[in-house]
C-alpha cells in the first residue's frame, strides 16, 4: 500500500502461465508480449509500484479477473510520472488519459457511457517506494506523481469477456485489461452454506490431528476425523494478485469475492492513494446474498472478530489492520461511498472486545456494545448468556479482550485462562467462561435456521488460532484447535441432520492458506531432558522405524487419561514421554524441546534488553530443557510465515461436485454463488 514515506507491499514474481479454471466455471489463457514478461521479472519482486499495474498506466481490477453476473465493483484508473528512479519520465502524469470498455465483439465506449454513470472527477496525488533492497538500505525511495479517477459501484450483467482499456500520454502509451464475466447459473440448488475455515489448515496438519487423536491398530485407524469422511475433496491454490505468498486478508478476499488482491487488503484492490478506505471495492458473498434473497448471514471466529478473516466478509479497506472501522462496518456497512446496504450480520460471535467497549481500541472511541444494542441485537458476553439467549434476535456474541482461549487451555490447561484481565466488559476480571468454536456454530445454526425461514443462510465459521498457533511454533496448541475444529463439524453436520437441513446445505471445511508444518518421527522427552549438551539432546529424535507409534492416544499410568463427551476425538495425554518430533520450514531462533508447554501459548523469540526492538533472539525461559535450534527468517521476525502450498477442500452437500480436483482460491466463490444462484442478468 503505497503512500508518501513509505514503502511498497512486498511483491512478487510475476507469473504469466496459462491458467485454467476448473469446477466447471470457465476458463481463460493468457497470451502475453515477450517485452512485457522481462519487464515483469526485472521489476517486480520484493517490491512494487503498485501491484498489478506492471506498466505506468493502472486499471484496477487489472487484467485477468473474472466477475460474478451483476457483482459490483469500483474502477480505479491511475497514471503514474515517476520523478526519478529507474522509470523516471518527467513526473508529469497526463491528466486527459482515455478509458473505454468493450464487449468481445463490440465497439469500445467511454465507461460512463458503457456504464451509465457520470463520469468521475481527476484527482491527483504522489507516493514513494523503494524499487528494491539496496534502494530501501539506502534510504533512497522512488517518488512518483499520479493523476487518477475511479468509478463507483458498477456492474456487468452479460457472461463473456470484455477489453477494458486506459490511453495515456497523449495516446502513445495502452493498458488493457480482459475481464471475463462467468456463465450466469439460474437455478438456485442449496438453501444454506456452511463454510468452516481452518486458518492456516494443511494436509499435514490433518494428518497430525488425526495421529494424535484417533486410535490405529497396526496401521489401520479404527475411526475417521468427520473430514475425512467428506465425499469430495479438493485443493485451492491460495497465491496472491502480486505475491505467491498470501496473508489471511488477501485471501479471505478471495474466497468471498473471487478476486485476488494484494496482502493487507479487505475486499479492495490496493490503490496508491493516501486514503486506506477509497480503494477499489468488491462486493463480497454475503452483501449478494443479503441485496439478492434478503438472506441471513452468520459470523463467527474464534480470533478478534476484526481480525482478517471474519473481516473480509463485509469490511473494505486496504489496510487490514483498521480493527475498530472493521466493527463499524460489520454493523453499518461502507458509509463514505455508494454501497451495497449492509445492516449487519444476524449473528457476530467472536472476541476483540477491546474494539467494542469505548477507548482508544473502538472506532472514535465509541461503545460499540450499545450501538449493536441499539441496532436490536442481543448482547451476550460468556458461554452461559450465550446459551440462553433468544434464538429469535440478531445477536453480538463477544467473549474475551483479543484473540479466544485455546482449546488446550480451555479444557486441559484450565489454570492459564487465570490472571488474563480479559473480560470482555474491559474491567480487567478474567473472561473464564468462554465458549468454544463449537458451542458458537451451533448456537448460529439455532439463530440463523430460527431467523431466515425459507430465504436461507450463510454461516462462516473460523478456527482461526490453528494459524497464530502455528505462527508461535506452538503445535500441540495449533492441533488442539484443529481436532476442536473438527468436532464443530461432526456436532454441525447433527445439528443440520437433525433440523431437516442437511440436505439443504452445502458445507465445505477449507483453509485460507498454510504453513510449512510437517511431521518428521518422535522424540523421547526422557531421554531428551536428560542430556547436558544440544548435540547430545538431538539424540533424543526417532526417525522411520524408531519413531514407533503415536503416544497420544494411549491410557497414561501416572495421570488420569483425559476424558471428553461421547464421539469426540481428542488426545488421551497431551504430555507423553514419546512426542512428535514437528517443525516449519520458516522460523526464528529458538529452543525446542518437543513437550506441550503446559504454562500457555509459546513464546519463542524475544527482544532483549537494550538492543532494537524488531531484533529477536532465542527466548531460553520458552524451552529450558530443550536445545537451540537457528531460524531461517530475518532477525527481525519472531515467529514463524506463511507458505505457498494448496489447501485442501472438503464438500459435502448441495453442488459438492463442484469442489473435487485442483483449482484457485477464487473459484470457491464461484462454486458458492453458483450454487445459490446469486447471479443477476440486470440490475433489477
Amino acid at each position: 500500500m503505497p503512500a508518501v514515506g513509505q514503502s511498497s507491499p512486498p511483491g512478487k514474481l510475476v507469473e504469466f502461465v496459462g491458467e485454467s479454471d476448473n469446477m466447471g466455471f470457465g476458463a481463460r489463457s493468457v497470451i502475453l508480449a515477450a517485452g512485457a514478461l522481462l519487464f515483469s521479472l526485472t521489476a517486480a519482486q520484493t517490491f512494487q509500484r503498485l501491484g498489478g499495474c506492471p506498466t505506468l498506466g493502472c486499471i484496477l481490477p487489472p487484467d485477468q479477473v473474472d466477475f460474478l453476473a451483476g457483482q459490483f465493483f469500483d474502477i480505479r484508473l491511475e497514471v503514474h510520472a515517476p520523478v526519478n528512479g529507474s522509470e523516471a519520465n518527467g513526473g508529469n502524469p497526463d491528466p486527459n488519459f482515455r478509458f473505454t470498455v468493450a464487449k468481445a465483439g463490440g465497439a469500445p465506449q467511454n465507461a460512463s457511457t458503457f456504464f451509465k454513470v457520470a463520469e468521475p472527477a481527476l484527482e491527483r496525488w504522489n507516493f514513494t517506494w523503494y524499487e528494491d533492497l539496496f534502494a530501501q538500505k539506502a534510504f533512497t525511495p522512488s517518488l512518483v506523481n499520479v493523476t487518477a479517477k475511479i468509478y463507483r459501484r458498477v456492474a456487468l450483467y452479460e457472461p463473456g469477456h470484455y477489453t477494458a482499456t486506459l490511453t495515456y500520454n497523449n495516446g502513445t502509451k495502452v493498458t488493457t485489461a480482459d475481464w471475463l464475466v462467468r456463465d450466469l447459473a439460474t437455478v438456485r440448488k442449496t438453501k444454506n452454506v456452511l463454510l468452516f475455515i481452518g486458518d492456516g489448515m494443511t494436509t499435514n496438519m490433518i494428518t497430525a490431528a488425526r495421529l494424535i487423536a484417533h486410535r490405529s491398530v497396526n496401521g489401520r485407524y479404527q475411526t475417521k476425523m468427520a473430514m475425512d469422511k467428506f465425499p469430495v475433496l479438493g485443493h485451492q491454490m491460495t497465491h496472491s494478485l502480486d505475491s505467491f505468498i498470501t496473508d489471511s486478508a488477501n485471501s479471505a478476499t478471495a474466497l468471498y469475492t473471487g478476486h485476488k488482491t494484494t496482502v493487507n487488503a479487505l475486499g479492495v484492490y490496493a490503490d496508491s492513494s493516501k486514503n486506506s478506505f477509497d480503494d477499489p471495492k468488491i462486493e463480497s458473498i454475503v452483501e449478494i446474498f443479503r441485496r439478492v434473497f434478503n438472506g441471513g448471514v452468520g459470523i463467527v471466529s474464534t480470533a478478534f472478530i476484526a481480525d482478517a478473516t471474519p473481516a473480509a466478509l463485509t469490511a473494505h479497506t486496504r489496510d487490514r489492520g483498521q480493527y475498530g472501522a472493521v466493527v463499524d462496518q460489520f454493523l453499518n456497512g461502507v458509509t463514505n461511498y455508494t454501497w451495497t446496504n449492509w445492516t449487519g450480520p444476524d449473528v457476530l460471535f467472536g472476541g476483540g472486545a477491546e474494539q467494542f467497549y469505548p477507548g482508544s481500541g473502538s472506532y472514535q472511541q465509541k461503545d460499540y456494545y450499545q450501538a449493536f444494542a441499539n441496532s436490536s441485537y442481543n448482547v451476550v458476553l460468556n458461554n452461559s448468556a450465550l446459551q440462553r439467549t433468544s434464538n429469535s434476535s440478531k445477536t453480538l456474541g463477544i467473549f474475551t479482550v483479543s484473540n479466544m482461549a485455546k482449546w488446550l487451555d480451555r479444557n486441559v490447561y484450565t489454570a492459564n485462562l487465570r490472571n488474563q484481565s480479559n473480560s470482555p466488559d474491559g474491567k480487567k476480571a478474567d473472561a473464564l467462561d468462554q465458549p468454544g468454536l463449537k458451542e458458537m456454530t451451533l448456537k448460529a445454526i439455532d439463530i440463523l435456521q430460527n431467523r431466515s425461514g425459507d430465504k436461507g443462510w450463510f454461516i462462516m465459521s473460523e478456527a482461526a488460532s490453528i494459524d497464530k498457533q502455528m505462527h508461535t511454533l506452538d503445535y500441540d496448541r495449533a492441533l488442539g484447535e484443529l481436532l476442536e475444529l473438527d468436532d464443530t463439524v461432526t456436532a454441525s453436520i447433527e445439528k443440520l441432520r437433525a433440523l431437516g437441513q442437511l440436505n439443504n446445505t452445502l458445507v465445505l471445511v477449507t483453509a485460507d492458506h498454510g504453513h510449512g508444518f510437517d511431521v518428521m518421527g518422535s522424540v523421547d522427552t526422557k531421554f531428551l531432558n536428560a542430556q547436558t549438551g544440544d548435540r547430545q539432546k538431538r539424540g533424543a529424535i526417532g526417525t522411520y522405524q524408531n519413531s514407533g507409534l503415536s503416544q497420544y492416544t494411549t491410557q497414561n499410568t501416572t495421570n488420569a487419561s483425559l476424558i471428553y463427551t461421547n464421539g469426540a476425538h481428542f488426545p488421551a495425554q497431551w504430555d507423553p514421554r514419546y512426542s512428535l518430533f514437528a517443525g516449519i520450514g520458516a522460523d526464528p531462533d529458538r529452543r525446542e524441546n518437543y513437550a506441550v508447554h503446559k504454562e500457555g501459548p509459546r513464546v519463542p523469540a524475544a527482544n532483549l534488553t537494550g538492543l532494537p526492538a524488531n531484533d529477536f533472539y532465542v527466548n531460553y525461559k520458552d524451552a529450558v530443557t530443550g536445545f537451540v535450534i537457528n531460524g531461517t527468517l530475518p532477525v527481525n521476525d519472531d515467529q514463524g510465515v506463511h507458505s505457498l502450498t494448496d489447501v485442501p477442500v472438503f464438500a459435502m452437500g448441495p453442488c459438492q461436485e463442484s469442489f473435487g480436483g485442483v483449482y484457485n482460491s477464487i473459484d470457491i466463490f464461484f462454486g458458492m454463488a453458483n450454487c445459490l444462484a446469486l447471479g443477476r442478468s440486470s440490475i433489477n
